[in-house]
């Protein structure tokens, strides 16, 4: 077993790091801020459903020229507003369910004022209301057609 030891110095500190060389396996860190899962998740070959929301919360999706993400978002309060602000600016589709703020009208207009001057007039994007408690985001890059003639 070779040991190599390199010495970094800095304005303030200097460090020694000691690394082995022609590790056959990698070396596991315990990392104490990852959540402890008690009951893995497991996928069994055949199974008909997997909610991949609930296993894999933040996947990260690999995104190719013009392709477009769908996120579904429930808007709890204004304070939510800024991410689906950002997947808009994007070039995303939001479909955003503001059922938990229908209770307080205050908060509710101001939510629903400040998506919509953004899509609107920043974005020049359309804000399509569906139903009582859900609002469809479409960027400017799709066109909207009520016409199924023109609808694709």
């Amino acid at each position: 077993m070779q040991i190599l030891t390199v010495s970094i110095k800095g304005p303030i500190t200097s460090a020694v790091f000691m690394a082995k060389v022609n590790r056959q396996e990698p070396k596991w860190i315990e990392m104490p801020s990852l959540p402890n899962q008690s009951t893995p998740i497991s996928i069994d070959p055949g199974q008909d459903y997997h909610d991949l929301g609930e296993i894999f919360p933040d996947a990260p999706v690999a995104r190719g020229v013009g392709d477009v993400i769908v996120h579904r978002a429930v808007l709890d309060d204004i304070t939510g507003i800024p991410t689906i602000l950002d997947w808009l600016s994007d070039g995303d589709i939001v479909i955003l369910e503001m059922s938990r703020l229908l209770s307080v009208e205050t908060e509710l207009r101001m939510a629903v004022e400040r998506i919509q001057n953004f899509v609107e007039s920043d974005m020049a994007g359309e804000v399509i209301r569906l139903g009582t408690s859900r609002l469809l985001l479409i960027p400017s890059t799709f066109a909207i057609s009520e016409n199924r003639k023109n609808a694709y």
